[in-house]
């Protein structure tokens, strides 16, 4: 890999959660300069400013949900930005929180919030929290609902919210509950306003979680950079999943510039909630992409869901370019720093 270092700042973006945390390491270890790179990490409050900046070109590469790259082909929520991903960033590492004024009346039994729902359904709506219309999220949050026999869309009412601000609303009695990726159910715990009664590994486990989202424009006319990017951020998933790593990458997330919440707030994302994948499980394979598909075609927000086939997925989800990446990460002898 060459490693003379870019006139420019590579601009990648991040949500401050958990599952961000390759790209933090990333730039904390020096992989990004490993691989002759220099990247400003640019925190963003949610993802619809990471859709908004990388539609406008605002961001080269961000943080991403695995649906965004698929839904910003296909314009859905913004204008169409011909975007891909060639790398998985997590697997699973999401919560469903309730307020714990609802989980004390409701869920001392089975079928009993449900029952609560029907009796009070001409005087008020439960309202739940998601972050993006085509999100994993969305997906369990609804698959949950589902399986206590209350129709997520007569008997609730779901709304995005920001992940950062989910804790917030909670407490202020604007939600009931949500769904979010860490540390923000552990943060709704440790202030006494939630309680994490459904995860990822439960409801869907080894679902895609977080991807890499790249401009196409950027990964064709600038394709050194964007493999060096891959490259860089697959060893930073290493590293992430090692256990001996994570008293070093909590406290790092810790810190205000990137998730900014207590050490202790972040253990159990880290620990036990996301997974940060190897390169056996870093492809945007044609599973993760069907996977994905399947979540955009049945959230029924496509105006044109003939539109919604596996050529389309596939052509965003581009193992081709995860396979030239970790071509050249093999070659690179340089051992990960500690």
């Amino acid at each position: 890999m060459n490693k003379k270092t870019q006139n420019a700042d590579l601009r990648l973006g991040f949500v401050p959660l958990t599952d961000c945390a390759p790209l933090v390491m990333a730039q904390e270890l020096g992989l990004f300069r490993k691989y002759g790179l220099r990247v400003s990490l640019q925190r963003e409050l949610g993802w619809a400013s990471v859709r908004d900046k990388m539609t406008y070109r605002e961001l080269d590469a961000a943080h991403a949900l695995a649906a965004m790259p698929l839904a910003a082909c296909l314009g859905l929520g913004s204008v169409e930005s011909d975007c891909i991903t060639p790398l998985i960033l997590s697997l699973n590492g999401n919560g469903i929180t309730v307020s714990s004024e609802l989980y004390q009346s409701c869920f001392s039994r089975e079928g009993k919030f449900r029952e609560e729902i029907q009796r009070l359904r001409h005087k008020r709506i439960f309202t739940f929290g998601v972050v993006a219309p085509f999100s994993s999220h969305r997906h369990l949050l609804r698959k949950w609902l589902s399986a206590q026999r209350i129709d997520p869309d007569d008997d609730a009412r779901i709304v995005v919210v920001p992940p950062p601000q989910m804790v917030a609303n909670l407490k202020a009695g604007n939600l009931d509950g949500f769904c979010v990726g860490e540390p923000w159910n552990a943060a709704a715990a440790r202030a006494h306003v939630g309680v994490c009664v459904a995860n990822s590994a439960g409801l869907d486990p080894g679902h895609p979680e977080k991807v890499l989202m790249v401009r196409r424009a950027f990964a064709e006319k600038r394709a050194e950079e964007h493999f060096a990017l891959v490259a860089a951020l697959l060893e930073a998933c290493e590293w992430c999943a090692a256990s001996d790593n994570h008293e070093q990458l909590i406290s790092t997330l810790a810190r205000p510039e990137y998730v900014g919440v207590p050490a202790d707030t972040l253990r159990q994302g880290v620990e036990e909630f996301c997974i940060f994948p190897d390169r056996t499980m870093a492809d945007p394979s044609a599973d993760k992409a069907a996977w994905t598909l399947e979540l955009v075609r049945a959230s029924g927000l496509c105006p044109n869901p003939e539109r919604l086939d596996m050529k389309l997925a596939q052509s965003v989800f581009r193992l081709d370019l995860f396979d030239q990446a970790v071509g050249r990460l093999s070659v690179n002898s340089e051992p990960t720093p500690a």
